[in-house]
């Protein structure tokens, strides 16, 4: 078990459901936004034309408030039994972790993101329209991430993930990254360069996992708020594993040889698998924000700060 059984879960952290949405702009992915990133890989073209076909990026009405987080999650017992509230408590611990560490290393303030959970569809504040064919994902325009919980069983069964809890949380803490991302002014970056293996879309994310790993170096070790315990117990090296499991699963170089056999780096969106579990050891290692600069880096592959 992960998390510390005693830990509260937060009744109001989630909200749950759909409703429909404002469309326009696009989402950002990472472990998320899977058949799109599949089919980008596969036959070409780019992968945001192909999301906004996916996600029905036109819609034009209102959104609507979801209810709040599942009844049955009160504690980290519940998350330790149930992916939903498992989902539910990494945001508090990303909450917790991100609340210090980011004003204390870049002078940025943290304002959390939304966090909603949704089954089969969900229509979004900004982003279009999304089915769970998507898989998890960050929506700039509305600072929400959006999770299925059935992705984490797909990521098993169709990518060859380890099932273990950390490696469903490497999800969670990813698509937060890119809610940091946003709050540091560096979602736009990779607008510039949507594919290729040194692309800004390659950087955007690696940066996203690389963040995920510095979650990890202080979530089992920074005290929740109101507690002397942190969220998480202490992570071994099995846990360790079952994130970089999930990192190497989603890499553009293993989703696309086991398409197609073989690879094409000029239409990488997310980085190799080496890369993704490189860049969260090196956020995991060094639990500095500087460290996690892809933008600088001139071999992706080999991170400066990695150890």
């Amino acid at each position: 078990m992960t998390f510390n059984e005693g830990m509260q879960i937060d009744p109001d952290r989630v909200s749950s459901g759909g409703g429909p949405g404002m469309g326009g702009k696009i989402a950002l992915g990472g472990a998320g936004g899977l058949i799109v990133l599949v089919l980008a890989l596969v036959f070409g073209g780019d992968p945001g034309s192909l999301l906004r076909e996916v996600t029905g990026g036109t819609t034009s009405t209102q959104s609507a408030a979801g209810a709040k987080t599942p009844a049955h999650c009160k504690t980290g017992a519940d998350a330790n039994k149930y992916v939903d509230c498992r989902v539910v408590l990494t945001a508090q611990s990303l909450d917790s972790v991100w609340g210090s560490k980011l004003p204390q290393q870049t002078g940025t303030k943290y304002a959390a993101p939304k966090v909603r959970l949704f089954t089969g569809a969900v229509s979004t504040g900004g982003c279009g329209r999304a089915t769970t064919a998507v898989g998890p994902f960050y929506c700039p325009a509305d600072h929400t991430a959006y999770f299925d919980t059935s992705f984490f069983q797909e990521l098993v069964d169709k990518f060859g993930s380890s099932g273990g809890p950390l490696a469903q949380e490497y999800v969670v803490a990813h698509e937060v990254g890119h809610h940091i991302q946003n709050l540091l002014g560096d979602s736009g970056r990779a607008a510039k360069s949507a594919q290729g293996a040194t692309s800004g879309s390659v950087r955007l994310e690696l940066q996203a996992d690389c963040y995920a790993g510095l979650w990890a170096s202080y979530a089992d070790k920074l005290p929740a708020p109101g507690s002397n315990q942190p969220f998480l117990k202490p992570l071994s090296n099995k846990d360790i594993q079952d994130a970089l499991s999930a990192a190497s699963s989603v890499g553009d170089d293993r989703i696309q040889k086991a398409a197609t056999g073989r690879t094409n780096p000029e239409s990488w969106t997310h980085g190799s698998s080496s890369e993704r579990q490189k860049w969260f050891l090196t956020g995991y290692h060094n639990g500095q924000v500087k460290a996690c600069d892809t933008f600088s880096a001139t071999n992706l592959d080999n991170p400066p700060a990695y150890r």
